[in-house]
């Protein structure tokens, strides 16, 4: 149980880490918006359930 958990929060912080360098490059180009919407829509959803996962899970490790 506590290696899944270590496993929630490295996979939390890497999407963290990936989406804090990719929404300033998406917004840098001029259509960058338009046309990658729905993948960072996308990474803000896993994001989502991987913090509230974290959360619930955290609650489980002693």
């Amino acid at each position: 149980m506590i290696s899944f958990f270590q496993i929630l929060v490295f996979l939390f912080i890497a999407l963290s880490f990936l989406l804090v360098i990719s929404v300033p490059v998406v917004f840098a180009y001029p259509n960058g918006w338009s046309e990658n919407k729905n993948t960072l829509f996308s990474g803000f959803a896993l994001w989502f359930f991987l913090l509230f996962s974290v959360g619930i899970f955290n609650s489980f490790v002693l």
